[in-house]
């Protein structure tokens, strides 16, 4: 009696027709891209790195074997919404900042293809609005946005490919989303600039933290949320 094998979270994807299109058209690339940064497309980890004001994401990669991760590549925003400072309510029409993960593929999206932060955290929680935080924050196609981060189609067919082998290797896909490139330029900048909100200034401290943490070692920190709702970043 043969056994039917089961498929990798990638190869169900391979079923959908938007991702079999992607994978024709993206798929060489994606594999080549991988090759050339040495990563095993069998085992490896994936971390998204994502700056509002620059309205770049950067692709960081690692394979499971190695302690750090590699620059893949960016891609600009087509469209962004919203100003600095975290998403506390639904229909802000605000970019989460803050420390996530991929929780959700959408190979049917209005947008072509998306996938999913677990926007509201721990920490979002205990900030947001009590009865509408707001959810359902994606990265996705096309050029319109109203809390989401659009790539557009031709670049989120080869991240959703990116992202969907790294889910294959049985990987977390940590998200890093900060109010801009948190150097100490920038970061004296956004004090200024929003000097006399203090709470604001206490959160982006948090955030300055996991920032300095990645930039200094290329591995990801580990990051607590206490109760109180602040990150601490071990």
């Amino acid at each position: 009696m043969s056994m039917t094998p089961t498929l990798n979270f990638f190869e169900q994807q391979l079923k959908f027709e938007r991702v079999q299109s992607a994978n024709l058209s993206k798929g060489k690339a994606v594999s080549e891209l991988l090759s050339s940064k040495n990563i095993n497309s069998k085992s490896f980890d994936l971390f998204l790195r994502s700056f509002k004001r620059e309205q770049k994401l950067e692709v960081w990669a690692k394979n499971k074997a190695d302690d750090s991760f590699i620059f893949l590549k960016s891609y600009e925003y087509c469209a962004t919404t919203g100003v600095l400072g975290p998403k506390r309510r639904s229909g802000d029409r605000q970019i989460p900042e803050g420390f996530y993960e991929v929780d959700l593929f959408n190979p049917n999206s209005q947008y072509l293809l998306s996938f999913r932060i677990n926007y509201p955290n721990k920490s979002d929680l205990v900030f947001a609005d009590k009865l509408n935080p707001g959810d359902n924050i994606f990265f996705h196609g096309h050029s319109v946005t109203i809390g989401c981060i659009p790539i557009g189609d031709d670049n989120i067919q080869e991240l959703y490919l990116l992202a969907a082998k790294a889910k294959s290797a049985s990987g977390t896909i940590n998200v890093h989303i900060f109010p801009t490139i948190m150097n100490e330029h920038n970061y004296k900048t956004i004090n200024y600039e929003f000097g006399t909100d203090a709470n604001l200034l206490a959160f982006w401290s948090w955030l300055k933290a996991g920032f300095d943490a990645f930039e200094d070692t290329k591995k990801l920190p580990i990051i607590v949320i206490e109760n109180s709702g602040k990150y601490l970043v071990i």
